[in-house]
């Protein structure tokens, strides 16, 4: 899945190629189509903003949101240039002066007025952006206190009503970075050890975002801890099994 350091990349690329562009917008997929976007035809994109794994494109009175899962995905090209994908899987595409940006796939894609953008349900309810210019670890940290202590850090980490932007990813990577197991309980760990885990997450996404590569140390790894030598694990964690890396010895 996307994560907030990939969403934010996509926003660079999106507003390099098309913001403050009037754009033709059509829906080669019935999906797109059924979403409403052939309604953004002809409108200026004023701007475009991110929140975690969520990107918004707004255009005067109408945004466009998408949040792309597992198997979407944002690309950029010229004017003629061949797709990577098949142009029927396309479910927008937004044609400026010399580029063209298409989503393909994931689930969703709405358009809705952009004065409910603050108050709409899917965005209301997210936690902290992660990679906000304005992120407040303090307030991060009471959030994860006002949650049920009893779940794992590794699955809290996941919430997006808890922080927005964290991934699978990012998820393990932290943990091993703060060298803290993403197996303990909320309620053992301390608040200077969540709040490490928080840098640690906040510092290697942005560095992704700025290099656009992902230098990973216990994520996927098969073979022995790049730093004691030990067996590096892997199982699912939570409701929804996603599998977390971690270090038995290095992480306590």
């Amino acid at each position: 899945m996307a994560e907030g350091d990939t969403i934010l990349r996509i926003k660079h690329r999106l507003a390099d190629a098309l913001a403050g562009q009037v754009v033709a917008v059509s829906a080669p997929s019935p999906r797109g189509r059924a979403a409403g976007v052939e309604r953004l035809d002809g409108s200026l994109l004023e701007r475009i903003e991110t929140h975690g794994k969520h990107l918004t494109l707004v255009f005067g009175e109408l945004a466009l949101h998408s949040h792309l899962g597992m198997n979407g995905g944002w690309h950029v090209y010229q004017h003629g240039a061949r797709w990577r994908r098949a142009r029927g899987s396309a479910w927008v595409v937004l044609r400026g002066e010399r580029h063209e940006a298409v989503q393909f796939s994931g689930p969703t894609l709405r358009v809705l007025p952009t004065r409910r953008l603050v108050l709409d349900p899917q965005l209301a309810r997210l936690g902290q952006d992660i990679l906000s210019p304005v992120f407040n670890a303090e307030r991060a940290t009471a959030a994860f206190r006002a949650a049920d202590q009893s779940r794992t850090l590794g699955e809290a980490l996941l919430d997006q009503h808890l922080i927005a932007g964290i991934g699978n990813i990012f998820k393990s990577e932290a943990c091993f970075a703060a060298r803290i197991s993403p197996w303990r309980t909320l309620a053992q760990v301390s608040d200077q050890e969540l709040l490490a885990v928080l840098s640690c997450a906040r510092e290697q996404m942005l560095d992704a975002v700025a290099s656009g590569r992902k230098a990973f140390s216990v994520y996927h790894h098969r073979g022995p801890c790049i730093v004691c030598g030990g067996p590096v694990q892997a199982r699912g964690q939570g409701d929804a099994n996603r599998t977390t890396w971690w270090c038995e010895r290095c992480q306590l």
